[in-house]
């Protein structure tokens, strides 16, 4: 009886450090990755800011203007906060940010929609800036956001006409969005170096790991799946383009080290023939498209909503 109850201890003692080390090892990997101020994060913004800082891009802009904070409730209880702009116009553009990231960073794209007498709401994505999270979602759980956000717009001003602009990982946020029915009053969606599917684009960003990839990969999803209820083999972004109803220019720098341009191409290609524009821009690496293309970047985009949408 001794030795069956000591087996029986030592099974327990093991079950309980096999689930420790589950817990440990899926929050390590969770917090390099997936959470608010992540290991991930801090790199990037320091690079994106370096970007900006190199093509001196004003990011003092927002201090000049009457910014009015608002808040909404996203699917999942928490507090999201936009900083809304008003142009006494009847037509209004959502714009969502990239990883690591904020609506601080999109000052540029904010005051070029402001000049062309845009509405402008620009968003601090879950787990990122002041708005509340702790996972952040690849553009899948941020898609809910993006639906709940136009919906405030909607009963804000009923008769505005909507533009969803995203950067990066934001440009993925509305593209799964866009085949969305919840979306009232949007007219199109321009979608700059967003990605085409959250697993690939991980894989991407750890091919120089293969052995963290392989040992690790599984472990860390069923993590943020069980923690979070959050299935990252769910998000592509390619099965919600081909359903679109919605207008969607691509724009991606084919100079592009963190998402690769032929994500652009990938997604243009499975979006309707009658519903797609795309711009390449040359040697432009992530983020960068406007920045280096300037004044054509600008017309692309205005020549774009002229010839879909009423927005032009």
């Amino acid at each position: 009886m001794r030795i069956t109850a000591y087996i029986l201890l030592i099974l327990i003692i093991l079950m309980l450090l096999f689930f420790l080390f589950y817990l440990v090892i899926g929050a390590i990997l969770f917090k390099i990755g997936f959470s608010r101020r992540s290991y991930v994060e801090k790199i990037l913004k320091r690079n994106i800011e370096k970007k900006l800082s190199d093509y001196k891009v004003d990011l003092c802009w927002w201090e000049k203007q009457k910014i009015k904070k608002v808040n909404i409730q996203s699917f999942d209880g928490y507090k999201l906060i936009g900083f809304y702009l008003e142009a006494n116009s009847d037509k209004t553009v959502i714009i969502f940010h990239g990883f690591g990231e904020s609506h601080w960073q999109m000052q540029q794209y904010c005051k070029f929609f402001h000049e062309k007498n845009f509405n402008v709401l620009a968003v601090d994505n879950r787990a990122h800036g002041e708005s509340e999270g702790n996972c952040i979602g690849f553009g899948w759980l941020e898609k809910y956001d993006v639906i709940s956000w136009v919906k405030f717009i909607k009963e804000k001003t009923p008769q505005n006409k909507i533009l969803l602009f995203g950067l990066s990982m934001g440009g993925t946020a509305v593209l799964n969005a866009s085949s969305e029915k919840e979306l009232p009053n949007v007219e199109a969606v321009i979608s700059d170096c967003g990605f085409s599917n959250a697993d690939i684009e991980i894989c991407y960003l750890l091919k120089k790991h293969k052995i963290i990839l392989k040992l690790f990969k599984k472990h860390l999803y069923n993590f943020v799946k069980r923690i979070y209820d959050f299935d990252i083999l769910k998000a592509d972004s390619i099965k919600q383009v081909k359903d679109t109803k919605i207008p969607i220019l691509y724009i991606h720098g084919d100079a592009d080290k963190f998402v690769p341009v032929e994500n652009a191409y990938d997604l243009y290609e499975n979006t309707p023939t009658n519903l797609r524009e795309i711009f390449i821009v040359k040697n432009a690496d992530h983020i960068m498209s406007y920045p280096i293309s300037g004044v054509i970047y600008e017309k692309k985009i205005s020549d774009f909503l002229k010839s879909r949408t009423k927005l032009g």
